[in-house]
């Protein structure tokens, strides 16, 4: 019989995440992770398999727990869609602004450093990305029902050009583009939006 794990798995994968995230995939060390998350390498690897593997994990958490925000963030009433679209876009503006460190997203720095090379990656950034839509997607119909973006719109296409203008802000935020520039072109996004 096993030893039971003596370890928060939750807290592990923070710690994981931390690193990946800070330093990218190629840069983070093993070492730093063990010492980030407190096991030792063999402990690491027993519990999670190898540095990809890990990362894996790390990446799919990290996109599900993406998804369920934007889900928090956009599903309601048909009466309140247009206004919590146009909450997200400016608060995705704003948080992208408030990011001092140039982090970014995970979802997009592993999908820009690794899914050219890694399958696995590409098809969860491609997941999320589809999911992202589909509720931006769903929160304009709603505004359609309720009169506040004009019927005849197509929801897809309009949600493919705002997750295109959201993706767009974290770049440009990332790249030290200024927050009045990020709010901007957030505003610009929703006035695109076809109003009755």
């Amino acid at each position: 019989m096993g030893r039971s794990r003596s370890f928060d798995e939750g807290e592990v994968l923070a710690a994981a995440e931390e690193q990946f995230w800070s330093a990218g995939y190629a840069a983070a060390r093993v070492d730093d992770i063990a010492t980030a998350t407190g096991l030792g390498k063999g402990s690491l690897y027993g519990a999670f398999g190898d540095k990809h593997q890990l990362f894996l994990r790390v990446f799919d958490d990290y996109c599900a727990g993406l998804i369920e925000a934007v889900r928090r963030a956009l599903e309601g009433t048909d009466a309140g869609a247009y206004e919590r679209l146009r909450a997200h876009v400016v608060i995705a503006a704003d948080v992208t602004a408030s990011d001092v460190c140039l982090r970014g997203c995970l979802l997009a720095k592993g999908t820009a450093e690794l899914s050219g090379q890694d399958e696995a990656v590409a098809a969860t950034a491609r997941k999320t990305f589809a999911a992202i839509e589909e509720l931006i997607s769903s929160c304009i119909a709603g505004a359609q029902r309720a009169g506040d973006i004009e019927q005849d719109a197509d929801p897809t296409r309009l949600a493919g050009l705002l997750l295109a203008v959201l993706r767009g802000i974290e770049a440009l935020g990332k790249g030290g583009s200024s927050p009045g520039a990020l709010r901007a072109i957030a505003e610009t996004a929703l006035a695109l939006l076809p109003r009755p």
